[in-house]
């Protein structure tokens, strides 16, 4: 990332940590709620972290996917209702079952990744096309399945939505969050904490090692690739269901780890907005999780503004308006794609079908 990309993260940070901050000054708590920002940023930014490494695995092996979004949708879907079958028919435990669910997730992620890698890379359908397809079939299938199975008059359930096992527990940093007020921020859900291991994880798959190496060469130069004995279709079949894995696990975030329910259309764009963290970040994984971030604080502005509306002087009444501040996400992701960020360079073989 360069120095004029991360100088707009670190103004459009300190934007919205001002504002939480003018807000707990009227108070006397600007800690307390620039505190609750950090953790609630962190949170909220991981389905968009997951969902922009999952493009970045494709398109730095060539592959567009604007499937994500979808495939999120449909892990979701899948990974709640497996946990519920777990807990209800199988009668699991709560964890086992929440595990259980989140293994169909990334299960889920994967089949989709599957569908999208044999339309784009075995059929050579356009990359675009394949991933609206992923998208409209997610929302489909999973609206279908959920109001047959839930509130239709012959559904499994009876009409009820059994009570599910719940979310995911947190996990605290020892010592860390101990220390008083900031220890929230070291106290996070199993999926958060993943997500900030898988970028540094990425970050030494795809710039230091040979799997890395290959990638970004069938990326690039898929003839010069094969030329050297790289197999281009292998790699882009392989890179592309990791990338799906990684939205799967997005998609347990929602249902699994967030809140223990599903609603239709539940990802609500956040696919899309983890392109354009990862178009931000210029293909790269601490690029991708910073801009992943900027997003996320925009949404825990959101949120934070809410919890703490009480606090909100008369003068900055408007930021009571839950709909003014939550926009701010959108208007990002319009701001990054119109380019006025500075360019980005795609891989240069981005979205072009191989041919050998």
């Amino acid at each position: 990332m360069n120095g004029r990309r991360f100088a707009i993260i670190v103004f459009i940070i300190a934007i919205m940590f001002g504002t939480v901050v003018l807000v707990g000054i009227s108070k006397n708590t600007p800690l307390v709620i620039i505190t609750s920002m950090i953790a609630t940023t962190i949170a909220v930014a991981t389905p968009l972290t997951l969902g922009a490494l999952c493009g970045l695995y494709c398109e730095r092996a060539g592959v567009v996917n604007i499937g994500i979004e979808g495939t999120m949708l449909g892990a979701a879907f899948f990974g709640w209702l497996a946990s519920i079958y777990m807990n209800t028919i199988f009668h699991f435990p709560a964890m086992p079952s929440l595990i259980v669910g989140v293994m169909a997730a990334v299960l889920t992620g994967g089949l989709f990744a599957l569908l999208h890698a044999v339309l784009s890379i075995t059929f050579k359908v356009d990359q675009i096309i394949g991933g609206t397809v992923i998208n409209i079939l997610a929302s489909g299938i999973t609206g279908f399945l959920n109001r047959q199975m839930f509130f239709g008059a012959g559904s499994v359930f009876h009409g009820n939505i059994p009570d599910s096992p719940g979310v995911l527990p947190t996990i605290r940093i020892p010592l860390l969050a101990d220390i008083p007020v900031i220890g929230r921020v070291f106290i996070q859900q199993p999926i958060a904490w993943s997500a900030i291991a898988l970028v540094i994880i990425t970050q030494i798959v795809i710039f230091h090692t040979r799997w890395g190496l290959r990638t970004r060469a069938v990326g690039e130069h898929p003839r010069a690739a094969d030329t050297v004995g790289i197999n281009v279709i292998r790699m882009r079949y392989f890179n592309v269901i990791i990338g799906g894995l990684l939205a799967g696990l997005a998609g347990a975030y929602f249902t699994l780890e967030s809140i223990s329910s599903f609603q239709p259309d539940m990802t609500n764009g956040r696919g899309f907005i983890a392109l354009a963290a990862m178009i931000f970040g210029n293909w790269t994984p601490f690029g991708a999780w910073s801009a992943a971030l900027v997003f996320g604080a925009a949404q825990a502005l959101q949120i934070n503004l809410q919890f703490f509306r009480t606090l909100i002087p008369p003068q900055l009444a408007v930021l009571q308006n839950s709909y003014v501040v939550g926009l701010a996400p959108y208007l990002l992701t319009m701001v990054i794609l119109t380019g006025l960020i500075g360019k980005t360079i795609p891989p240069a073989a981005d979205g072009k079908p191989y041919e050998k």
